[in-house]
C-alpha cells in the first residue's frame, strides 16, 4: 500500500489574504470562492480565519472594516512537502483541520485539508463491515432545532457551541439544514435575522441510513462534496451526524491495521532495530549516573531553543550551578557516596523545573539548566528556589549540601559558548563570594 506524499495531494491555489487586510475583505473572499475559512498570512507565521470567527465578531458588533491583524487567530501548523501523508495523523487527532505545506525553503507551497486527505483514500482500504451507527455522536457534534427557531439566536447558539451547522426537525425527521455559509450569506444579504430559521434553510436534506458502511459513506462525501453526513434510522428520524473529520479518523486507523497485517513479518525484526536504536541514542544523549542529557545533546537542544526563542521572540535564559566542596565528599565518604548525592541533587531540579525545561549534567560536579520563556530575573529566582530547597535536604552521613549558581540571559545573535562563559564567570563569583548563593551577568 502506498500512502501520497503532503506535496503530491496540496491544494496549490490558495484563498489567502494579508494580515493587514480588512475583515471585510476576508468576507468577500469567502463567499467569492465559497468556502469556510481563509488563510492570514504574516511574515513568520501563517493563519486561518473561519466563518465561525466573523459570526462571532459580528455577534459580538465587531467593526468589520477593522484590519485582520487586529483579531486573534489560530495558527496553522506547518509540514514539509515531502512528508508522508500519514504524518498528519497526529494533527488530525487534534482536531486541527488545516495543515500548511512548506517547500525546502520553508516557503508556503499548499494547503492541505481533510477533504484533501479524504480525495486520496483508496475505498478499496476502507472499512466494508463496519456501519455509520457505530461511530454516531448524537448531541455532541450537531445542533438540532426547531423550524421556529429565531436565527439570530441561532447564530448566538452556534458561536457558543462552536457548531458549523445546525438541523431543523419536524418530529425528529430533518427537514432543513442551516451552516455557518448560510449565515454569512444573510449577513452578507443584511437579511432580518430576527425571522425563524423555516425562512432560510436549506430543504429538503440529503440524508443516508445508519446501516451504511465506512466505504458507502466515503463514496457519498466524495460524489456530493459535502462536509458531513445526516443520518437517519429505518423511520426516517434523526439519528445523529458523522463529520468528514471522524470518517478520516477512522479510515487511517483501518490503514494502520492494514499496514501492521502486511508488515508482520518484518515486524520483530523493526522492533529489534528500534531497541537498538533507542539503546545507542540513549548512550549517545544521556549521562549514564543521573539519567540527565550530556552536554552533546544539550548543545543539540540548545540549538532547538534558541531558534524558538527567535519565532516567538521569547526569552531565554541559562543556569550553570556547581556543588560548593564536593571533592571534600569524595574524599571523606568515597565515590559511591559522591554518586548518592548527584543523584540526589538530579531528583530536586527535576522537582523544581517545568517540563520545557533542559537540564544536563555539564560534567562532575556541574549541572546546566536551559529554561525557555524565562528572563534572567525569573531565571534568578528559580536558581535560589533550587538553591534554597537542596540546602534543605538532609542527607546522610555528609548532613547536607550546598550549591553555588551562575546565571545568564541569551543574546540574540551569539553562540551558545558566550551564554555558558557568562553564566560560568558568575558562578566564579558565587563561589569567591562564600558559596550557596547565586550571582548573575548583571553582578560582573
Amino acid at each position: 500500500m502506498k500512502f501520497p506524499m503532503l506535496g503530491d495531494i496540496a491544494t496549490k491555489e490558495i484563498v489567502s489574504i494579508d494580515q493587514e487586510g480588512r475583515i471585510s475583505e476576508a468576507i468577500e473572499l469567502i463567499l467569492e470562492y465559497e468556502h469556510r475559512n481563509i488563510v492570514v498570512t504574516a511574515p513568520d507565521q501563517n493563519y486561518i480565519l473561519s466563518v465561525l470567527d466573523i459570526l462571532a465578531l459580528k455577534a459580538q458588533g465587531f467593526d468589520l472594516q477593522k484590519r485582520v491583524k487586529e483579531i486573534p487567530l489560530t495558527p496553522i501548523p506547518s509540514m514539509q512537502r515531502s512528508k508522508n501523508v500519514l504524518d498528519t495523523l497526529a494533527y488530525v487527532s487534534e482536531g486541527i483541520e488545516y495543515i500548511c505545506v512548506i517547500n525546502s525553503e520553508n516557503r508556503l507551497y499548499g494547503l492541505i485539508s481533510h477533504t484533501d486527505i479524504i480525495n486520496n483514500i483508496d475505498p478499496d482500504t476502507l472499512m466494508n463491515n463496519y456501519r455509520l451507527q457505530d461511530y454516531l455522536r448524537l448531541g455532541k457534534r450537531m445542533k438540532w432545532i426547531g423550524k421556529e427557531e429565531i436565527t439570530f439566536k441561532l447564530l448566538h447558539d452556534m458561536v457558543q457551541g462552536t457548531y458549523d451547522n445546525a438541523i431543523i426537525v419536524e418530529k425528529m425527521k430533518p427537514i432543513g439544514i442551516i451552516t455557518t455559509k448560510d449565515l454569512m450569506m444573510l449577513i452578507k444579504r443584511d437579511a432580518d435575522l430576527n425571522k425563524s430559521v423555516e425562512n432560510y434553510m436549506s430543504s429538503p436534506v440529503e440524508s443516508v441510513s445508519k446501516e451504511i458502511s465506512v466505504k458507502e459513506a466515503l463514496e457519498f462525501l466524495k460524489k456530493r462534496r459535502y462536509k458531513r453526513l445526516v443520518v437517519v434510522d429505518e423511520e426516517g428520524k434523526l439519528a445523529g451526524i458523522v463529520s468528514q473529520k471522524e470518517l478520516v479518523s477512522l479510515t487511517y486507523s483501518h490503514w494502520a491495521v492494514l499496514m501492521k497485517e502486511y508488515q508482520e513479518e518484518l515486524s520483530e525484526i523493526n522492533s529489534m532495530l528500534m531497541h537498538k536504536n533507542r539503546e545507542y541514542e540513549n548512550r549517545a544523549s544521556f549521562d549514564s549516573l543521573t539519567g540527565l542529557y550530556n552536554r552533546y545533546k544539550f548543545s543539540e537542544l540548545y540549538v532547538t531553543a534558541y531558534r524558538t526563542m527567535l519565532q516567538r521572540e521569547n526569552k531565554l535564559s541559562l543556569i550553570l550551578l556547581d556543588i560548593d566542596h564536593f571533592k571534600r565528599i569524595n574524599d571523606t565518604y568515597g565515590h559511591n557516596i559522591g554518586d548518592s548525592v548527584l543523584k540526589r541533587i538530579t531528583q530536586t531540579l527535576k522537582e523544581n523545573i517545568r517540563n520545557i525545561d533542559i537540564a544536563c549534567r555539564w560534567g562532575g560536579e556541574e549541572f546546566l539548566l536551559l529554561l525557555p520563556t524565562a528572563t534572567l530575573q525569573s531565571a534568578i529566582s528559580i536558581a535560589n528556589k533550587i538553591r534554597e530547597n537542596i540546602h534543605a535536604i538532609e542527607m546522610e552521613p555528609t548532613g547536607g549540601v550546598t550549591i553555588s549558581c551562575g546565571v545568564s540571559e541569551v543574546r540574540i545573535g551569539e553562540e551558545m559558548e558566550e551564554v555558558v562563559e557568562r553564566a560560568d564567570r558568575a558562578l566564579y563569583l558565587a563561589k569567591n563570594s562564600g558559596r550557596n548563593c547565586v550571582k548573575s551577568e548583571l553582578d560582573l
